[in-house]
């Protein structure tokens, strides 16, 4: 019997969510400058389209208070340890939003820290990808009348 790796899940869980990964960190860099997509296995929702989790945009503004109270909570622990906040910053302070991401995965008691390099579909290509599938299940009426989606 052959013991899985604990990072194979999160590897399982980029690909299958790429598109949501990279659309929110389009999304969140277009309406606030850089920052970081947070998802959380920790409490999935299961629909009749099958399991969704929740995931958000943190921007750089705000990153460092998150952080604090997010990683400081008696029952959260980051998979690097205590110096990792001056690293996460760092690496939204310097990544490159047209072609990676900074993902921070939270998993029932674990926090990781991703960073997202040379993806075979960047945040803006997954932004326009999701932009263009929602225009095709917007009703014509909205199409029409020029209504927000």
């Amino acid at each position: 019997m052959s013991k899985e790796n604990p990072s194979d899940w999160q590897q399982n869980f980029i690909a299958t969510n790429l598109l949501a990964i990279g659309f929110n960190a389009w999304n969140g860099y277009l309406k606030c400058d850089r920052g970081a997509v947070v998802c959380s296995t920790s409490s999935p929702l299961i629909d009749g389209f099958g399991e969704t989790f929740k995931a958000y945009f943190v921007p750089r503004s705000c990153l460092a208070a998150f952080l604090n109270a997010w990683l400081a909570s008696p029952d959260t622990v980051i998979l690097q340890g205590h110096h990792m906040n001056a690293h996460i910053l760092e690496a939204v302070d310097n990544y490159n939003p047209e072609t990676d991401a900074i993902l921070l995965l939270e998993s029932i008691d674990r926090a990781s820290f991703l960073y997202l390099k040379n993806l075979p579909i960047t945040p803006k290509q997954c932004y326009q990808q999701v932009c263009k599938e929602w225009s095709e299940f917007l009703p014509q009426s909205a199409l029409l009348t020029g209504e927000k989606r």
